[in-house]
């Protein structure tokens, strides 16, 4: 079998060769020891109504494995799309919105307007890394392979991405404590440390969906500080474009390749999609603060939430403040929190799961 393939290879030519040699990928393998193993703390009856982005082969294995604690509780979802999660909740058709990110503002606003109050927020695990079968992946900083820099803080990414702003969202809050001026524009490569030619060579950057993406809402919050104000010279387009994909392409594969012939380019980007095209650039590690370590993303810093611009996926919940979350709520997400409902995640390979130590502070948002 080998044979024939390396023969087929040779026919087709070196790109085939290559791919024909590529090892198949190897998924990452986390120590969820330290996580607590899940004991029931209460009887739990009745239908558990989930609603949101379509996991289904996911929330099944949870469903089923929860079931085997709890034999008397019957799961509904209605899993259609992420949007359905809040509509769910604010219609009040669903105990748990389930979504595969952050939910953003408009749902956020659409629910407070409706019960006065916020929803209870439980991150229940990482977005993915590199794996194919993964999903919400977090962001990648690519540059040319010629270009020296050594790294960006999340301050220069919003020099570079940014732009002076009057204010940003703290959730559905508006504050204008995040305000910042034109001065803390990065326009050039000089203003990031770059000396010689590169000093006065001005950035050309890339991106895709800005506007109400799970990705551009995780630069917002994590660089813009709220912020949504953009550098009006991103050279941005859908993912999903039609056009695109019409010419045989993806938009991350154009922005992988414009940064790769353009040696003043930057752009975000999904590690898998550098992988799968073989991509020959640079990737930057990133620090939260000037004078904070520099850190390289790999599967490990998004288990470890240390890599700054890691993903999560998220469940929301309508509890009253001041009131006790229902009980097969509440027993759902520990069981969901716990190392069996974890190593579940782990298995499924779309998300990576939580460490102990995020386990253990998503638990405590409970009490």
């Amino acid at each position: 079998m080998k044979s024939r393939l390396l023969a087929l290879a040779l026919l087709l030519g070196p790109a085939v060769a290559l791919v024909a040699d590529t090892p198949p990928y190897q998924p990452a393998h986390y120590d969820l020891s330290a996580l607590p193993s899940y004991a029931k703390s209460q009887r739990v009856t009745g239908i558990l109504r989930i609603y949101g982005t379509p996991l289904e082969e996911l929330v099944g294995k949870l469903a089923g494995a929860f079931r085997g604690y709890h034999g008397q509780v019957r799961l509904h979802s209605y899993l259609i799309n992420t949007s359905q999660g809040f509509a769910g909740l604010v219609t009040g058709e669903a105990d748990i919105g389930l979504m595969g990110h952050r939910q953003w503002r408009n749902g956020r606003v659409a629910f407070e307007k409706q019960f006065g109050y916020a929803p209870l927020e439980i991150r229940f695990a990482s977005g993915s890394y590199d794996d194919p079968q993964g999903t919400t992946p977090g962001l990648m900083f690519i540059v040319n392979k010629h270009n020296p820099l050594a790294g960006l803080t999340l301050e220069q990414i919003d020099g570079i991405y940014g732009a002076a702003r009057t204010g940003g969202w703290d959730g559905t809050t508006w504050t204008t404590a995040v305000a910042r001026g034109p001065e803390k524009d990065i326009r050039t490569w000089g203003q990031l440390g770059l000396t010689g030619e590169w000093a006065d060579r001005s950035i050309r950057l890339y991106g895709s969906d800005i506007t109400l993406s799970n990705w551009a809402d995780l630069i917002e919050r994590e660089a813009f500080h709220g912020g949504t104000k953009w550098n009006p010279a991103l050279i941005e387009a859908p993912r999903a474009d039609i056009g695109t994909k019409a010419k045989g392409k993806t938009r991350d594969q154009q922005v992988l390749e414009a940064v790769e012939k353009d040696p003043t380019a930057i752009g975000f980007i999904f590690q898998r999609v550098i992988n799968a095209n073989q991509g020959d650039v640079r990737v930057l590690p990133l620090a939260r603060a000037a004078g904070q370590p520099f850190v390289t993303p790999s599967a490990r810093t998004f288990f470890d939430s240390s890599y700054p611009l890691h993903n999560g996926a998220y469940i929301y919940l309508n509890r009253v403040p001041g009131q006790p979350l229902g009980a097969r709520e509440k027993e759902f997400v520990r069981f969901l929190l716990s190392r069996e409902g974890q190593q579940i995640i782990a298995d499924n390979r779309l998300f990576i799961p939580l460490s102990a130590e995020q386990a253990k502070a998503e638990l405590a948002k409970l009490d």
